[in-house]
């Protein structure tokens, strides 16, 4: 950790400012930490993430899945990064990734960037 990365975690350390720790590709990234104090102990956790209905999410185009593909590998293909296969699956409703693919010949919705209009935008 460097000097400036030090100064930061002292600083929020001394607000009552959370910030989650999850790099921007990870869907808990927006996601607040609360904290729960139990029997004199401080317990954080991630509050609850609601995951919006898979038809508000715009789609950018379709895929066909193929024997042996893996939500990662489409993931990477289609968005950029193989860490975003939880974008797939909130605009699928896939509570398990590989509920993505268990489907030879299923077609994937596959979503507009984050902070594009979606369907209910004006």
């Amino acid at each position: 950790m460097n000097e400036a990365q030090k100064q930061m975690d002292a600083l929020l350390s001394q607000s009552a400012l959370t910030v989650p720790r999850f790099p921007p590709n990870s869907r808990y990234h927006a996601t607040a930490i609360a904290t729960l104090a139990i029997g004199g102990r401080v317990i954080a956790y991630l509050r609850r993430r609601f995951v919006p209905a898979p038809e508000r999410f715009a789609p950018q185009r379709e895929h066909e899945v193929v024997r042996g593909e893996r939500p990662d590998l489409i993931a990477a293909r289609e968005l950029g990064d193989p860490e975003l296969f939880w974008r797939l699956c909130d605009a699928n409703g896939a509570i398990r990734p590989n509920d993505l693919t268990d489907t030879v010949g299923r077609r994937l919705r596959i979503p507009q960037p984050v902070g594009l209009p979606g369907p209910d935008d004006d």
